[in-house]
């Protein structure tokens, strides 16, 4: 009788891995469908007043019909494979069941086989299978959080940028002077943004990068700031090659303004606090007046501490510009990188911003992305960056007289 019940456990077994196998791919795909309609959500919800001025909500509703429906069907999926092993445990033990009833009664009609005995078998037969019926309850439970973890280890196993033990040198403090030899970079293989770029910025000056949309500017920029690394060519600060400088010490003294600049959902203080937490009410005040974001804070009722929502999306596009600017005069950077920092500024907020960004870029290495040509007039040298190459350098009297591209753009944007 014992024979009798193990063959069918064996069969259960065996079809429970298979069938706990084939549920586990499944999981994981529940995962990545799951990232994908709440992704979708959150950008839809940001996005509400896109999507309300363009009157796309039954577009939006069709995109996140479908993403539901897939994940629906994935359900469905898991639903039928592990039922169908719950069916197959309770058929396999009735079966069981069946066997030794049969066989049970057969011995004891033949007096080989006591009613005790039986009664005892049947009891034990029955410590055997409760948990192996719990087993096929709870294996779905574990092979979805088995999947989880490999989600979970994917994103564990994702090299830091820091790792690899090249990055290991350290610096206290930096001078600023930065050179680029013979750069190049590409996003996609065989397709180079940047192509041996040569230039030097020493240390303190202000190196304005112009050009049409697309021609690498911010892909320069963001060599600079070591948010990507060069295919080929060198970058040194100070020396020193910057693909050996530990990221921590590199960026502690970096300083970026975006265009697009993220803020953080709280407070607009602790939005300005956010490179350097431990800064004293006094330091705040400078960078709040240096970046003269008191001139709409005194508006509000909390000051400092009006709340600005996700994004910031309760300010206006200059408001969150300027307390971008001063949260990267707070920070006090050797290294400061600035892409279109006062393109969503009026003529007046600009006047006062370009000031506050001239003492903010005093003693500074600078990087300044402009499409507003008048805004660089001062820098110490432009880059006139066309398809990836420096098609011009110079200061702006000098490109103004060669008659070259600087000299198309800046007289187009005059007539402008």
């Amino acid at each position: 009788m014992t024979g009798f019940v193990l063959l069918p456990v064996a069969i259960f077994g065996l079809i429970s891995l298979k069938a706990f196998g084939k549920i586990r791919p499944i999981f994981r795909e529940r995962g990545i469908i799951n990232a994908e309609v709440t992704g979708r959500l959150t950008e839809t919800l940001g996005g509400v007043r896109v999507i309300k001025g363009f009157n796309a909500e039954a577009q939006e509703i069709r995109i996140f019909e479908a993403g539901v429906n897939r994940l629906f069907l994935n359900v469905k999926q898991s639903l039928v494979t592990t039922s169908m092993v719950t069916s197959a445990a309770t058929l396999l033990l009735g079966f069981a069941s069946a066997g030794i009833m049969g066989i049970g009664g057969y011995l004891i009609m033949n007096e080989e086989l006591t009613f005790g005995d039986f009664l005892a078998f049947t009891l034990y037969l029955g410590f055997l299978i409760a948990p192996i019926v719990q087993m096929s309850n709870i294996g779905s439970q574990f092979t979805e959080a088995f999947a989880g973890l490999d989600r979970t280890e994917e994103i564990l196993n994702m090299p830091l940028e820091d790792e690899g033990g090249t990055r290991t040198l350290k610096l206290d403090a930096i001078d600023g002077h930065v050179v680029f030899d013979k750069v190049s970079f590409a996003y996609e293989a065989g397709k180079e943004v940047v192509k041996e770029i040569s230039f030097n910025a020493p240390a303190g000056s202000v190196t304005a990068l112009v050009g049409t949309s697309g021609s690498g500017k911010t892909t320069i920029a963001g060599l600079a700031a070591s948010f990507l690394n060069p295919d080929s060519g060198l970058i040194t600060v100070d020396g020193h090659d910057l693909q050996t400088i530990s990221l921590r010490s590199y960026r502690s003294q970096l300083g970026v303004v975006l265009q697009d600049d993220f803020l953080f959902e709280g407070t607009i203080r602790q939005n300005i606090l956010f490179p350097r937490p431990e800064a004293t009410e006094e330091q705040l005040m400078q960078a709040v007046q240096a970046a003269h974001v008191q001139e709409f804070t005194n508006r509000f009722e909390d000051g400092l501490d009006t709340l600005i929502g996700e994004r910031g999306v309760k300010l206006s596009g200059g408001q969150r510009q300027r307390i971008a600017i001063a949260r990267a005069i707070l920070a006090d950077p050797r290294i400061l990188i600035l892409d279109e920092a006062t393109s969503n500024l009026d003529t007046e907020s600009e006047s006062l911003i370009q000031a506050s960004l001239k003492n903010l870029m005093q003693g500074r290495t600078t990087f300044v992305i402009a499409h507003r040509l008048s805004t660089i007039r001062q820098a110490d040298q432009i880059l006139v960056i066309e398809q990836g190459h420096i098609a011009e350098q110079g200061r702006h009297e000098e490109l103004l007289a060669k008659q070259g591209r600087y000299y198309q753009l800046y007289t187009y944007q005059a007539r402008i």
